[in-house]
């Protein structure tokens, strides 16, 4: 089973999750809005992917900061807590498989097909 992390609103999730209706593939949908991401979750995240392709800098949220608070979030720990304290900022959607291992992030339909056909 699988696990899809993002929010209902985002174009690129809603894109993954019809994708994956329409080549029958079971997922579980978590929502950052209303079920929050752990720190201990985005870390194990960090160490598979790296938090430079977890963290979205083009994102509204992203481009929301100032200029001192981009600059400040320079390494893992920092990206960690601006992930945690809004998620918005996080690439979407991270596809997790039921071993806890990143299958995917974003979406790229043809990444889907190696991947899950």
């Amino acid at each position: 089973m699988l696990t899809i992390y993002g929010i209902p609103n985002c174009d690129t999730v809603k894109k993954t999750l019809d994708w994956l209706k329409a080549h029958k593939i079971s997922y579980r949908f978590h929502n950052y809005k209303t079920e929050g991401i752990t720190a201990g979750k985005l870390k194990s995240w960090c160490k598979q992917k790296g938090w430079e392709v977890l963290l979205n800098k083009k994102s509204a949220t992203w481009r929301g900061l100032d200029a001192v608070e981009q600059n400040k979030i320079s390494n893992e720990k920092a990206a960690i807590v601006v992930m945690t304290a809004s998620t918005s900022i996080i690439k979407r959607p991270v596809i997790e498989n039921e071993k806890g291992e990143i299958v995917s992030v974003g979406f790229d339909a043809k990444e889907y097909e190696n991947i899950f056909l």
